[in-house]
């Protein structure tokens, strides 16, 4: 295993444990196995890095499932190989791309219960479905992209604490003080963020270009690799995604006509909707229903917005001002586990009781002027007042 063991000290004296992501501090490390989701170039492979750092490294290994060692091993042998040489922890990375995962996963869990197990996956992974039930085993969590708050941290232009929903709405103007007094302008750091912070490797001294030529790399590989080889693709499936995710990016946020977009695609129906259901599970995009309808499989979605900004700049050149804003909207209120829905008077519905009417700064108030706990949420405005609240400070919710 001497290969594994200098793979590993490569990585490690490579990774930095000076910023941890938000995600490191809630996940319960005293579990026997547990799961990390989320897309290419978001940061698990840091995260592991930085927990196996703190541990014993004489027993904790990390192995990636891709590794030219699997070319002849398999995992279960592995796992068996080195709990005889006294291994107790067992860091597997990008494990979608191991064929027999979930039943090898299984049996290495019941093989060996004083070994921890902690995996990665693609965001399109579905780990509670596969040839082996892991679901009373795995505890899972997903890592998103940065916040602006992160974005901030990470490239050392402020060191600001995370904000509630409910502080930001009724606090927001004192807030948004207490930010301003690290960083005098955050419009300008915003919009940069907005093209190209959501991901770690996106820093405000490079090229965005490049960044943005990687970010689309990660968008293509999800889409011809992760997603078809997780869902078993045909040929003709992977270009039907593709053409559907091109197609959603010129027009998000976009109220779908599923019988256009079907036709269009030359698919079935229950196809398009699968396909849909794809895409979110790959973090690619949001599927948003109005308040109460709930979502099963087969429902057409409400509303449909890529997963993040960065995405949208990504592929196409010039995407709208007002997609970026609920896109951007949308995203950091998911990503900080509140449930946004459509809705039928404003633009969405937050934890079924607050309205919220997304637009520049001079939107008015009058599609939510009748609406008890309303807000209007205003682009390029630093402060608001009484119930406008500035976007930006949506982005300090984790």
């Amino acid at each position: 295993m001497e290969k594994l063991f200098s793979f590993q000290d490569n990585l490690l004296r490579n990774v930095k444990s000076d910023y941890k992501r938000y995600l490191y501090d809630a996940i319960s490390f005293s579990e026997r196995m547990i799961a990390i989701k989320g897309i290419r170039g978001v940061g698990k492979t840091t995260l592991l890095l930085q927990y196996l750092k703190t541990q014993n490294l004489n027993k904790s290994l990390y192995v990636t499932a891709d590794h030219p060692w699997f070319y002849t091993k398999n995992l279960l042998d592995t796992a068996e190989e080195w709990h005889k040489l006294g291994g107790r922890l067992l860091i597997i990375d990008e494990v979608h791309k191991y064929k027999n995962w979930s039943s090898e996963m299984k049996n290495i869990y019941d093989g060996f219960p004083d070994m921890q197990i902690i995996f990665t996956a693609s965001s399109a992974l579905d780990i509670y479905r596969g040839e082996a039930d892991l679901s009373r085993r795995v505890l899972s969590y997903s890592l998103h992209g940065l916040s602006f708050r992160e974005y901030l941290i990470i490239n050392k232009i402020a060191h600001c604490k995370t904000y509630s929903l409910s502080d930001i709405l009724e606090n927001h103007r004192a807030i948004a003080a207490e930010i301003m007094e690290q960083i005098a302008s955050p419009l300008g750091h915003f919009k940069s963020y907005l093209r190209h912070g959501y991901l770690p490797f996106g820093t405000v001294k490079g090229n965005e270009q490049d960044y943005l030529t990687r970010v689309f790399q990660i968008i293509d590989a999800c889409l011809a690799y992760d997603l078809a080889f997780i869902n078993d693709y045909s040929a003709e499936h992977q270009s039907k995604i593709k053409k559907l995710l091109g197609i959603l990016s010129e027009t998000v946020p976009y109220i779908p006509n599923i019988l256009e977009l079907a036709t269009q695609l030359q698919i079935g129906r229950n196809t398009l909707l699968m396909l849909l259901q794809h895409l979110e599970q790959a973090a690619l995009i949001n599927l948003i229903n109005k308040t109460g309808k709930g979502f099963s499989a087969l429902q057409k979605p409400d509303k449909i917005t890529l997963e993040n900004t960065n995405f949208c700049y990504a592929l196409s050149n010039v995407p709208d001002e007002g997609s970026m804003r609920e896109t951007f909207f949308v995203n950091q209120l998911r990503n900080a586990g509140r449930n946004v829905e459509v809705s039928d008077t404003a633009d969405y519905i937050i934890d079924g009781k607050i309205t919220v009417e997304i637009g520049g700064k001079s939107k008015k108030k009058k599609q939510i002027k009748a609406i008890d706990d309303a807000f209007v949420i205003k682009d390029n405005i630093e402060t608001g007042i009484g119930n406008v609240v500035p976007l930006w400070l949506f982005g300090f919710l984790y």
